[in-house]
């Protein structure tokens, strides 16, 4: 069994480091904890939802967990429009992870 010096280690190459780059930014955990919630969420309630987030970021970080296919975006073709948004497979892959932070945070938050 050989040890891995750190001078030759290369975060960027772990997967650690591919989940964060999937999950980082001020409001995606948010949104993500959001959908595994509620499971459908329209934008209008996930912005009143998320409290502080503006129309313009809730709509580009949604754009951006769509791109990394963690997010379903569904339009209905009415007037007036209609979105629902909710996890992908992908996405849904997550939530033992984001149930785990919950439970963390359950425990230690009273300290």
């Amino acid at each position: 069994m050989s040890i891995e010096c750190i001078q030759n280690a290369k975060l960027e190459e772990t997967g650690f480091s591919y989940t964060m780059s999937l999950i980082q930014g001020k409001y995606k955990m948010f949104i993500l904890y959001t959908l595994m919630e509620f499971g459908v969420v329209r934008f209008n309630e996930m912005k009143k939802y998320i409290y502080g987030i503006s129309y313009k970021t809730l709509s580009a970080t949604l754009k951006e967990l769509e791109a990394d296919g963690l997010v379903n975006r569904k339009e209905y073709p009415q007037i007036p429009p209609k979105v629902e948004y909710s996890l992908t497979e992908r996405g849904k892959s997550l939530i033992p992870i984001l149930d785990r932070m919950c439970e963390w945070g359950d425990k230690y938050r009273q300290l």
